[in-house]
């Protein structure tokens, strides 16, 4: 199974910065060269950027045929964040910030003022549905701006998805508000979420018959959209690909369990481990007996010198969300704490080719 680290230079938060970069605002890291080169080559009225949760180039190509409108319009391949997961790669689109800047490193993170892990997105407990307070934990630790914000100082920025203040109800609405948004006034910039084909792999995994008919159908209506829109430039990317996976339950290794403070966090994919006191060299000795085939292991001091969730100024709160180690899957496997924790067909948050791996898409609509 082939595996690769995110590039840093020919990431998301590129392409973050091409789109601020383009409305006038400094943009935090490098641009990529042809999706600058997209948008320079006239004054768009419009810039649209869609992002479909989950459709990694390798799943994108198992499902259309190269002569699909989104194939066909694909310009290159760009690499998720690391890790490839949601809360990573999603906060990189919307602050231009690689996940080590933004600190929003996963679906779960340890708050030691609280002593508890928190699911980032839900504010709720980790595996359980238990709300942790009334303000977002993750939001009041881990604030930061927007690069809506950032554009609205000089042009129009708005945020399409079911947690913004631009919503939809379903597929089609999302097409419809962005269409309407597009013929307000002046320069616009319009970033919609999607949350397919995500949340379906991940309860049948990648292959079911169903995974072909939501591709079928994204690619179909983001054909008709571009087809409505005028002066715009459309960018469909992704946040990152999907593996189908087997778990591993740690509570059934009781040897290395018990050398476990507390529970895991980040992903099951990207795991990191607190470590009792004195505990440490065996630790590292009972992962490589029974995990060395399918993650490799990182001290803290490691993932950091070696700069893996990406480079720029490490957030303040970065280093203590590491933990001691973590293990990143190079195979299909990925980490449970017990038996309480979530069960998935498909997963994502490792290194292999199939979720580092997005397509960058583009669709000029002159009409």
């Amino acid at each position: 199974m082939k595996y690769i680290f995110p590039n840093f230079n020919n990431s998301l938060s590129n392409l973050s910065s091409s789109i601020l970069k383009y409305f006038d605002v400094e943009p935090f890291h490098n641009t990529i060269k042809e999706l600058d080169e997209a948008l320079n080559e006239q004054e768009y009225k419009n810039v649209v950027l869609i992002l479909y949760d989950g459709m990694g180039s390798n799943i994108l190509n198992r499902n259309l045929s190269s002569s699909s409108f989104l194939c066909s319009h694909k310009v290159k391949e760009i690499n998720a964040v690391f890790p490839p997961t949601t809360t990573a790669s999603t906060t990189t689109v919307l602050t231009g910030l690689n996940p080590n800047e933004h600190g929003w490193l996963g679906w779960d993170l340890y708050f030691k003022e609280l002593d508890e892990t928190v699911t980032m997105f839900l504010n709720t407990k980790k595996d359980t549905e238990e709300i942790i307070s009334e303000e977002s934990v993750a939001h009041k630790y881990y604030p930061y701006t927007s690069i809506i914000e950032l554009i609205n100082e000089k042009h129009n920025a708005y945020y399409v998805s079911p947690y913004s203040e631009y919503t939809y109800n379903d597929l089609n609405d999302m097409y419809n508000v962005i269409a309407k948004l597009s013929k307000n006034k002046g320069r616009n910039f319009i970033y919609a979420y999607y949350h397919e084909p995500d949340h379906t792999m991940h309860e049948l995994g990648t292959d079911a018959p169903e995974i072909k008919e939501i591709f079928k159908d994204l690619d179909e209506k983001t054909k008709e959209l571009c087809a409505k829109l005028n002066n715009t430039l459309v960018i469909v990317v992704a946040d990152h690909g999907h593996i189908n996976c087997e778990y591993i339950t740690l509570s059934e290794y009781k040897d290395i369990f018990n050398t476990l403070k507390q529970d895991i966090s980040i992903e099951g994919r990207a795991c990191a481990f607190f470590i009792k006191e004195g505990e440490h060299k065996n630790f590292e000795a009972l992962f490589k007996k029974h995990f060395s085939k399918d993650f490799i292991l990182y001290s803290k001091e490691e993932v950091i010198n070696k700069n893996i969730f990406g480079i720029g100024k490490n957030h303040s709160r970065f280093e203590e969300a590491l933990g001691d180690y973590l293990a990143i899957a190079i195979s299909n496997k990925y980490f449970r704490y017990n038996e309480n924790s979530i069960k998935y067909k498909s997963m994502h948050a490792g290194i292999t080719e199939d979720e580092v791996l997005v397509p960058l898409i583009i669709c000029k609509s002159n009409k």
